[in-house]
């Protein structure tokens, strides 16, 4: 082990429980979105959070690109479709993940009632543009 040490592990070390999760609004109006605490640990470096379907909201997002460096989404339950610029339309299930490289335009399609999923993203705070098609 390095004696360079670059974090403080009284602030840095986190760990969130599913017991004790609050599900807020974010990004989109049609989901809710679980911070998985890691933006603070991070420094601003990586953003996790799980997002959930609002019951009885549907998709209302159109084209957009995301300027950042990285964005996986991995599909826990239900289903998610999205199409991509260059790829067209990716149905996402149960175990499915994607890698959304930086700046490719897409958009959501559709998505089950029961759809929870986790994004990581970095940096943490990055900007999405929209885009008339």
């Amino acid at each position: 082990m390095s004696s360079d040490r670059t974090t403080d592990p009284a602030r840095d070390f986190v760990v969130t429980h599913a017991r004790d999760a609050r599900f807020e609004g974010g990004l989109r109006g049609f989901f809710e979105y679980r911070d998985l605490a890691m933006r603070e640990a991070t420094d601003g470096r990586i953003q996790a959070h799980v997002i959930r379907a609002k019951p009885g909201h549907a998709p209302a997002g159109g084209w957009h690109y995301h300027v950042l460096d990285f964005q996986m989404v991995y599909v826990l339950e239900g289903w998610v479709r999205f199409e991509y610029e260059g790829v067209g339309e990716v149905l996402l299930e149960p175990g499915s993940c994607v890698n959304q490289p930086p700046g490719i335009l897409h958009r959501e399609i559709a998505h089950s009632e029961d759809l929870v999923l986790l994004e990581i993203t970095a940096p943490a705070q990055f900007e999405t543009v929209a885009v008339e098609r």
